[in-house]
């Protein structure tokens, strides 16, 4: 990677944006703290510092970032969580005003946090500020939406040209309808969001051009290379065999009517498999993501191989760590198709692979 293509990809979790990257033949330098998932980068080929993004320096990167990457934690913030980042957001778009006038309050502001995590998502603007990339993308739940048009205002300040919004990955190729706030920004051309590739149900041919297939459904990508993998069952030295083509037709002949749920509660959210899936939510919930009969009989719990095929990555991705922190990894991920339709909107056409 040559000076011209650095990307810093902050709070760089497992590799979504980077895969996505890794498609457009580029490649990133992540910073990320936890010991698991700085493993998993490892494994699949992916430079890391493995460092705190709050504390690290950007004076020794300023001149050398042409691309900047930033996926907060989203814990605070998150509907699955106690959204204590809710009572933190004037703290949070203070800490932004004040970064944006030269001041650097985030220390002050973080003690007074219900959550000190939230003040994570002003980590970005403070890179952007202090390094000025060509181009900057950034992602997190849909209640950050107003963090992200604030910093855009910011940014436009500066001479960047912004989008905002929420993106369905779904509408680009991925098998669950997983709803993000993204912002991107770029000095060099107009900040766009990406052209869908999908839509729900499709859409017909006009005069512009052929339309869109519909979504693509958990059966569609369930359907990967031939080949065996093993799930353990829940506290046994055994499991269930069953091949990567797919569950509808592992294990019993009844398994093209399975659904998958998540959630414990009655009102789950039940998907059938010629749908997509619904947003993969794991952490507390991880055991509670499982594979159902029609008549709502629990059949096994959704394989690391299936979560992580449903969020993009390749069936063999080298995930690291106990299941729980597997999991938790791949819930926290960037979509790699999603990833990597929007980098394509950002990077230098020069640099993509040949379609």
């Amino acid at each position: 990677m040559t000076a011209a293509q650095r990307v810093l990809d902050l709070f760089a979790g497992p590799g979504g944006w980077s895969e996505g990257l890794r498609a457009l033949n580029l490649r990133d330098v992540g910073i990320e703290i936890a010991p698991a998932v700085c493993a998993t980068r490892a494994a699949a080929g992916h430079t890391t510092i493995r460092a705190d993004v709050a504390a690290y320096p950007t004076t020794p990167l300023r001149g050398k970032v042409t691309g900047l990457i930033g996926s907060p934690p989203c814990q605070t913030f998150s509907a699955a969580g106690l959204r204590a980042g809710n009572d933190d957001l004037p703290l949070c778009h203070q800490a932004l005003d004040d970064l944006a006038r030269g001041h650097d309050t985030r220390e002050r502001l973080r003690a007074t946090c219900t959550d000190p995590r939230s003040l994570l998502v002003v980590e970005p603007l403070r890179y952007a500020l202090d390094l000025r990339p060509d181009w900057i993308a950034l992602e997190e739940v849909p209640a950050v939406l107003p963090l992200f048009e604030h910093t855009a205002h910011l940014l436009s300040a500066t001479g960047y040209s912004t989008w905002t919004g929420i993106l369905n990955a779904a509408d680009f190729g991925l098998a669950q309808t997983r709803r993000r706030a993204f912002l991107i920004a770029s000095r060099t051309r107009p900040a766009l969001p990406p052209e869908p590739t999908h839509a729900d149900g499709g859409s017909p041919a006009d005069l512009f051009g052929a339309g869109l297939p519909p979504w693509r459904t958990m059966l569609d990508v369930l359907g990967c290379p031939p080949g065996m993998v093993v799930t353990r069952g829940n506290h046994t030295s055994g499991g269930s065999r069953f091949p990567t083509t797919g569950p509808s037709w592992a294990i019993t002949g009844r398994a093209r009517s399975w659904l998958l749920k998540v959630g414990n509660r009655p009102t789950a959210t039940r998907r059938r498999l010629d749908q997509p899936a619904p947003t993969l939510l794991f952490g507390k919930a991880l055991n509670d993501v499982a594979w159902i009969d029609a008549d709502g009989t629990p059949i096994r719990r959704l394989a690391v191989e299936e979560a992580a095929v449903l969020q993009g990555f390749r069936p063999d991705y080298p995930w690291a760590g106990s299941r729980t922190k597997q999991f938790e990894q791949i819930g926290n991920a960037v979509p790699v198709t999603l990833a990597t339709a929007l980098l394509r909107t950002l990077t230098p056409a020069a640099l993509e692979v040949a379609a």
